[in-house]
């Protein structure tokens, strides 16, 4: 049960130390999430207050069954927008249609991670490779600054990409309202200066530095407020937030519509995906800097469990968000309790502030969503990645592009697509290297980059990559068109040293590759084979055809092959074994 339910690991040397410690980081989390969910839920097109309802019951989840001590689960920005374009084309928003949709798709979300993660199918994230989910990440994060935009105007427009945002936003530039536009940007400001010198200010007063990082986290809260009492105290009339209802909803079912659950079907596949690469990423770097250790597959588990809560309850999709999870680490988090307690705070929050919180400008909330994820927009990659590499730095280009101008669903399909077509790409065509021995060593180098010996009658070739269909067509033709350039060859020797796998088409290919050489007077010889490739090749009839012979080591087949290539180094081996004994 301990592998489902973690909590009855960490429960069982649960303390007083440990209480204080998660109720601390709780106090700090909640003052932090107030502003951020209803900022997120306003940003999937969803009362704000279903952002207060997403962010209670998916923590209480997680505690039960997630394996991270420190991720805290709740809405976050980039699941948020693609929430929104999931569900946009289905329902107007502000409609009860529009909210069903979107706690459809946390369901959905919820049992897809579930059934990932009772598979033991995590894995299948790895197909979103690093550039991809970055560039994904940074162009999201563009994307959501410049759909808030409208909003620090004072205006109403909406697109799923820039160009359609900024054909919806300009017929309407004549009616901007200055006095929002001065109140966001005073909010933006405040709040990107609050981020590094909120803390230095204060320890300059003399408070104590925990105190001052844990003020410094409040400055969204204290944006709010200030937000309210301007509102209250003044003639400024900007569009708000509007009366939250109080209380919570009781649980209920989504919607069981067949038709709508086949169109979010997708949707919720890549915000599940997509949730789960960022949680997991997350949490492994968290762990790492405790020197602990996360179960991927679990946390597939508490993610669905997190998810399926959320609709429940009339929450939208959430997934476990960077900015709230570092903060949590750091202000001492030591348990998922802490998530918990941060849950009985937002359970309080919507009982007892949701009255204060009607006359809250969108504006502020906007200037709150542009400074989160403004700190995930990492455009310097890019050109790093193109100088390591053109392809990753390629794929990441293209997904920020689509993104940017096809939309996120776009955006996320074409990386998935751009990872495994690089992926296919390069093992279909492997790295090999015809290699020769170092003079008076055992070791064999490359000869294009090292000064080596080669027999003239022996051709060494090294394949690093394992053998599989769509490769082993590339060995075939390099080998015959060295075969054609070498017409004294009588031998070929495959080093296997970083083949993993030969598969059924490789293994086929490889008996024919054989008989080519064989009527050409030339013996196929292996090298460096590893033991399960061996016992693979052992079900086959591989061995019993094979030309040549099988040997340990590439050394070895030298020895055999080409005698008077490594005399010399057999001659000094046995000078140092007297060198030894003498």
């Amino acid at each position: 049960m301990r592998r489902y339910l973690p909590i009855l690991e960490w429960g069982r040397h649960y303390d007083r130390l440990s209480l204080l410690s998660d109720l601390l980081a709780a106090v700090i989390v909640t003052i932090m999430l107030i502003p951020q969910s209803l900022a997120y839920a306003l940003l999937a097109g969803l009362p704000p207050e279903i952002g207060l309802y997403a962010s209670i019951a998916p923590l209480l989840a997680y505690a039960l069954f997630g394996t991270s001590r420190v991720l805290a689960v709740g809405p976050v920005a980039v699941v948020s927008l693609m929430t929104a374009a999931a569900v946009a084309p289905l329902a107007a928003q502000g409609s009860a249609e529009y909210l069903g949709a979107a706690i459809v798709l946390a369901a959905l979300s919820g049992l897809i991670l579930l059934a990932m993660g009772l598979l033991r199918l995590g894995w299948i994230a790895n197909f979103i490779s690093h550039p991809v989910m970055a560039g994904f990440i940074t162009a999201s994060a563009l994307l959501i600054a410049a759909g808030q935009v409208p909003t620090l105007l004072g205006l109403q427009a909406r697109g799923e990409t820039l160009p359609s945002l900024f054909m919806a936003l300009l017929p309407k530039l004549e009616s901007a309202r200055l006095d929002v536009l001065a109140l966001g940007l005073a909010v933006t400001g405040f709040l990107f200066w609050a981020r590094k010198g909120v803390q230095p200010l204060l320890r300059s007063f003399g408070m104590r530095p925990e105190l001052a990082a844990a003020a410094g986290r409040a400055a969204p809260l204290l944006a709010v407020a200030a937000s309210i009492l301007l509102v209250r105290l003044t003639d400024l009339a900007p569009p708000l937030v509007g009366e939250i209802p109080r209380g919570l909803p009781l649980p209920a079912l989504p919607s069981l519509d067949p038709a709508l659950w086949q169109a979010l079907l997708v949707p919720a596949a890549l915000i599940a995906l997509v949730g789960y690469v960022e949680s997991v990423s997350v949490a492994q770097t968290l762990a790492a800097r405790r020197r602990q250790r996360i179960a991927p597959d679990q946390e597939l588990v508490a993610l669905g469990a997190a998810n399926l809560s959320s609709a429940f309850t009339g929450g939208f999709p959430v997934t476990g968000g960077f900015a709230r999870s570092v903060v949590n680490a750091d202000a001492g988090a030591t348990t998922p309790a802490a998530g918990a307690f941060t849950a009985l705070g937002m359970v309080m929050a919507s009982f007892w502030l949701t009255p204060l919180l009607a006359d809250l400008p969108k504006a502020t909330l906007a200037a709150t969503i542009i400074v989160a994820v403004l700190a995930l927009v990492d455009l310097r990659a890019l050109p790093r990645m193109l100088a390591y590499s053109r392809a990753d730095g390629g794929a990441m280009a293209a997904t920020i592009a689509a993104t940017l101008l096809l939309g996120v669903e776009t955006g996320i399909t074409a990386g998935v697509v751009l990872s495994i077509f690089l992926h296919l790409w390069r093992s279909s065509r492997p790295h090999m290297a015809v290699i020769g021995q170092v003079p008076g060593t055992e070791h064999f180098r490359n000869v294009e980059r090292h000064h080596v010996v080669t027999a003239p009658d022996v051709l060494s070739i090294r394949v690093d990559e394992s053998l599989y269909f769509p490769n082993v067509r590339f060995l075939e033709d390099r080998l015959l068109i060295a075969l054609a350039e070498k017409p004294g060859l009588a031998h070929v020797v495959l080093d296997c040293a970083a083949v993993n796998v030969i598969d059924a088409s490789a293994v086929e290919t490889l008996e024919q590759l054989m008989s080519r050489l064989d009527e050409a007077g030339v013996a196929l010889h292996l090298s460096e084979v590893k033991g399960p490739v061996m016992d693979r090749l052992q079900r086959s009839s591989f061995l019993q055809h094979l030309t040549g012979r099988i040997f340990l080591t590439q050394f070895d087949a030298m020895m055999a092959l080409a005698p008077d290539l490594t005399a010399g180094c057999r001659a000094a081996d046995r000078c140092e074994t007297a060198r030894r004994r003498g």
